[in-house]
């Protein structure tokens, strides 16, 4: 209450001063009469976020921090461009059985960025309902305007969601010091891991603005995409990182001290990716699921993804636009790499198929 009677004071302080002419002024001194700029009102900073202190079943930043496979989890579609749930049921069914204990939704990979903020966090909640006590439900509730990741995230964590995925603003990029104030808005709300990939945002997040971050208990850690050696550096002041690139994962894991993954390959061969993650080095294993992680990406992701499970018959092939599937020639070399590493490592339980370009529904209105 002391606050606002504050801010009411200083409204009425700040009352716009215009000069005021007598009547008999003429017209020359009117003229000569200098405009003097009104005073700003100064406005207080009284918004208090909503979150709960309640922290008897909330996670912590600790549990997040000893997870090992978190898989960006893809998102399936209905021939009108709805989302599929129970596709996407299946698929986060599959993600537990085997193995994976972390799912990013509506990320990248989930296509967060075609997603209303309605579709975001109902399906943030809708994890959190049918699969929050198996699995750590990881929110991309991140946004290139602070004030939109404020309140995705506030209703993130109001639904349920164990931990927020940020991005640094993007397009409209800030400073150094914008990017930690910009992270200093959402750090204090619960459980958060710092995601860059300069590839897709245009602007590194340098360990200068990581460091400074780094002090708030709540940050878990840090989805890094710059390389091994920047993890490395991470690690070494204890702090902790997953690869951010499915093709440097094992060495980052083993020789550089990451802590594990989030990885898109993973809706495809998790209990593959789960052995990299937990088996110990396994150069073998690695060189057999490079020519897949090659294949994934060779278009921005998740062109690939989209592609390679509606072939394996667990989605639909719908595509919200912008989005494409990948063309023939590659649809025919991905049916062949499912023979090389065996049917029985991919999700699903159909036989895999090339299907026909006419196959596939692409969304623009949904």
């Amino acid at each position: 209450m002391a606050i606002l009677k504050s801010y009411g004071a200083c409204l009425r302080d700040s009352t716009f001063q215009f000069p005021r002419p007598s009547r008999a002024d003429n017209y020359k001194s009117r003229r000569n009469i200098k405009w003097r700029s009104p005073q700003a009102a100064v406005v207080p900073n009284f918004h208090l976020p909503m979150r709960s202190l309640e922290v008897k079943n909330r996670t912590s930043a600790e549990d997040i921090k000893a997870l090992r496979l978190i898989t960006a989890i893809k998102t399936p579609y209905l021939p009108d461009g709805r989302f599929d749930l129970e596709a996407y049921d299946d698929l986060v069914n599959m993600q537990i059985e085997n193995g994976a204990e972390g799912v990013i939704v509506g990320g990248t990979t989930g296509e967060g960025q075609l997603m209303s903020w309605d579709e975001h966090i109902m399906l943030i909640g809708h994890t959190v309902n049918c699969f929050g006590g198996s699995i750590k439900v990881i929110g991309n509730t991140g946004s290139n305007s602070t004030r939109e990741a404020i309140h995705a995230t506030e209703q993130g964590f109001a639904v349920g969601m164990h931990a927020a995925l940020h991005i640094n603003p993007y397009y409209g990029k800030t400073s150094l010091e914008g990017l930690v104030s910009h992270f200093d808005s959402v750090l204090p709300m619960g459980p958060t891991i710092i995601y860059n990939v300069p590839s897709r945002t245009g602007q590194d997040i340098p360990p200068r603005v990581v460091n400074t971050v780094a002090q708030s208990r709540n940050l878990a850690g840090i989805k890094e995409c710059v390389g091994n050696d920047r993890i490395e550096q991470y690690t070494g002041n204890g702090i902790v990182v997953w690869s951010g690139n499915d093709d440097q994962c094992h060495d980052a894991r083993w020789s550089h001290g990451a802590t594990g993954v989030i990885s898109v390959t993973s809706n495809l061969v998790p209990g593959l990716m789960r052995e990299l993650m937990f088996g110990g080095k396994n150069p073998s294993l690695n060189a057999k699921l490079l020519p897949l992680i090659e294949w994934l990406f060779q278009e921005p992701n998740p062109i690939g993804l989209n592609t390679a499970l509606a072939q394996l018959g667990v989605v639909r092939p719908v595509f919200r636009l912008p989005y494409v599937p990948l063309p023939l020639a590659k649809r025919v070399e991905f049916v062949n790499l499912v023979k090389e590493i065996g049917r029985e490592n991919f999700v699903g339980e159909k036989d895999v198929m090339v299907l026909d370009d006419e196959d596939f529904a692409l969304v623009g209105r949904y």
